[in-house]
Protein backbone atom coordinates (compact mmCIF):
# COMPACT_ATOMS: atom_id res chain seq x y z
CA UNK A 1 0.00 0.00 0.00
CA UNK A 2 1.07 3.29 -0.91
CA UNK A 3 1.80 5.97 1.56
CA UNK A 4 -0.14 9.42 1.51
CA UNK A 5 3.50 11.19 0.84
CA UNK A 6 4.23 9.28 -2.14
CA UNK A 7 0.60 9.55 -3.16
CA UNK A 8 -0.08 13.18 -3.24
CA UNK A 9 3.63 14.02 -4.14
CA UNK A 10 3.12 12.07 -7.45
CA UNK A 11 -0.30 14.80 -7.87
CA UNK A 12 2.01 17.73 -7.09
CA UNK A 13 1.31 18.32 -3.62
CA UNK A 14 4.13 20.21 -1.10
CA UNK A 15 4.16 18.41 2.13
CA UNK A 16 4.45 21.36 5.02
CA UNK A 17 4.95 20.35 8.29
CA UNK A 18 2.59 21.81 11.63
CA UNK A 19 3.41 22.39 14.93
CA UNK A 20 0.93 21.54 17.86
CA UNK A 21 0.87 24.33 20.52
CA UNK A 22 -0.04 23.56 23.81
CA UNK A 23 -4.09 24.88 22.69
CA UNK A 24 -3.92 22.24 20.57
CA UNK A 25 -3.81 24.54 17.26
CA UNK A 26 -1.45 23.74 14.17
CA UNK A 27 0.67 26.50 13.80
CA UNK A 28 2.42 27.07 10.42
CA UNK A 29 5.31 29.35 9.17
CA UNK A 30 4.27 31.36 5.98
CA UNK A 31 6.53 33.92 4.05
CA UNK A 32 3.51 36.88 3.58
CA UNK A 33 4.96 39.53 0.77
CA UNK A 34 8.46 37.93 1.62
CA UNK A 35 8.33 38.25 5.54
CA UNK A 36 8.43 35.07 7.32
CA UNK A 37 5.71 35.02 10.05
CA UNK A 38 3.58 32.39 11.86
CA UNK A 39 -0.36 31.86 11.69
CA UNK A 40 -2.52 29.15 12.77
CA UNK A 41 -3.98 27.15 10.56
CA UNK A 42 -7.79 27.63 10.84
CA UNK A 43 -10.32 25.68 8.62
CA UNK A 44 -13.01 27.34 10.45
CA UNK A 45 -11.71 31.07 9.46
CA UNK A 46 -13.36 31.82 5.98
CA UNK A 47 -10.67 34.10 5.30
CA UNK A 48 -7.29 34.41 5.78
CA UNK A 49 -6.16 37.20 8.43
CA UNK A 50 -3.57 39.05 9.91
CA UNK A 51 -3.29 41.84 13.27
CA UNK A 52 -3.95 45.15 12.50
CA UNK A 53 -0.83 45.78 14.56
CA UNK A 54 1.38 43.93 11.84
CA UNK A 55 0.50 45.96 8.55
CA UNK A 56 3.51 47.57 8.46
CA UNK A 57 5.59 44.68 9.55
CA UNK A 58 4.10 42.48 6.14
CA UNK A 59 4.24 45.82 4.32
CA UNK A 60 0.71 45.77 3.78
CA UNK A 61 -1.06 48.16 1.78
CA UNK A 62 -5.14 48.73 4.12
CA UNK A 63 -7.94 50.43 3.35
CA UNK A 64 -10.87 50.45 5.59
CA UNK A 65 -13.61 47.34 4.81
CA UNK A 66 -17.47 47.17 5.36
CA UNK A 67 -16.79 43.81 6.67
CA UNK A 68 -17.34 43.25 10.64
CA UNK A 69 -15.15 40.09 11.90
CA UNK A 70 -16.33 38.14 14.66
CA UNK A 71 -14.63 34.46 16.09
CA UNK A 72 -13.19 33.29 19.18
CA UNK A 73 -15.37 35.27 21.39
CA UNK A 74 -14.96 38.27 20.24
CA UNK A 75 -17.92 39.48 17.52
CA UNK A 76 -18.72 42.96 15.34
CA UNK A 77 -14.77 43.73 14.80
CA UNK A 78 -13.54 46.40 12.66
CA UNK A 79 -11.79 45.49 9.61
CA UNK A 80 -9.70 46.15 6.89
CA UNK A 81 -8.60 44.79 3.43
CA UNK A 82 -5.17 44.14 1.72
CA UNK A 83 -5.59 43.05 -1.58
CA UNK A 84 -2.75 42.05 -3.98
CA UNK A 85 -0.27 40.20 -1.38
CA UNK A 86 2.20 37.71 -1.97
CA UNK A 87 1.89 34.00 0.17
CA UNK A 88 4.49 31.42 0.99
CA UNK A 89 3.92 28.66 2.66
CA UNK A 90 6.81 26.21 1.94
CA UNK A 91 7.02 25.95 -1.66
CA UNK A 92 3.11 26.42 -2.42
CA UNK A 93 3.21 30.17 -3.29
CA UNK A 94 -0.03 32.23 -4.05
CA UNK A 95 0.00 35.66 -5.79
CA UNK A 96 -2.91 38.40 -5.40
CA UNK A 97 -4.59 37.24 -1.94
CA UNK A 98 -6.81 39.00 -0.16
CA UNK A 99 -6.38 39.47 3.45
CA UNK A 100 -8.77 40.82 6.11
CA UNK A 101 -6.85 42.71 8.87
CA UNK A 102 -8.58 43.43 12.51
CA UNK A 103 -7.33 43.02 16.03
CA UNK A 104 -5.67 39.50 17.02
CA UNK A 105 -4.81 40.91 20.58
CA UNK A 106 -8.18 38.47 21.93
CA UNK A 107 -6.45 35.62 20.75
CA UNK A 108 -2.97 36.12 21.05
CA UNK A 109 -4.03 37.02 24.49
CA UNK A 110 -6.02 33.27 24.69
CA UNK A 111 -2.62 31.86 23.65
CA UNK A 112 -0.04 33.42 25.53
CA UNK A 113 -2.64 32.38 28.88
CA UNK A 114 -2.12 28.54 27.60
CA UNK A 115 1.59 29.05 27.15
CA UNK A 116 1.55 29.15 23.44
CA UNK A 117 3.75 32.31 21.37
CA UNK A 118 1.35 34.81 19.67
CA UNK A 119 0.91 34.83 16.23
CA UNK A 120 0.80 37.48 13.15
CA UNK A 121 -2.07 35.98 11.77
CA UNK A 122 -4.44 32.96 10.50
CA UNK A 123 -4.48 31.18 7.53
CA UNK A 124 -8.24 30.70 6.32
CA UNK A 125 -10.42 28.22 4.50
CA UNK A 126 -9.94 31.09 1.37
CA UNK A 127 -6.00 29.82 0.65
CA UNK A 128 -6.54 25.67 2.23
CA UNK A 129 -9.49 25.71 -0.79
CA UNK A 130 -7.08 27.40 -3.13
CA UNK A 131 -4.46 24.82 -2.17
CA UNK A 132 -6.44 21.79 -2.32
CA UNK A 133 -5.24 21.51 1.52
CA UNK A 134 -4.83 17.70 2.76
CA UNK A 135 -4.58 18.06 6.61
CA UNK A 136 -2.71 15.05 7.83
CA UNK A 137 -3.61 15.62 11.88
CA UNK A 138 -1.32 12.27 12.38
CA UNK A 139 1.71 13.12 10.64
CA UNK A 140 1.11 17.00 11.80
CA UNK A 141 1.43 18.04 8.59
CA UNK A 142 -0.40 20.07 5.23
CA UNK A 143 -0.22 19.20 1.87
CA UNK A 144 -0.56 21.82 -0.67
CA UNK A 145 -1.36 21.53 -4.60
CA UNK A 146 1.59 23.05 -6.59
CA UNK A 147 0.05 24.30 -10.11
CA UNK A 148 3.82 23.28 -11.73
Amino acid sequence: MKSLKKILSKKKYAKIPLVLTATNHFEITAKLNGIAGRFILDTGASNTCVGLDKIEFFDLISKDSEIKAAGAGATNMVTQISSKNKIEIGPWQKKKIKIVLFDLSHVNEALTSHNALPVDGIIGADLLKQGKAIIDYNKKCVYLKNKK
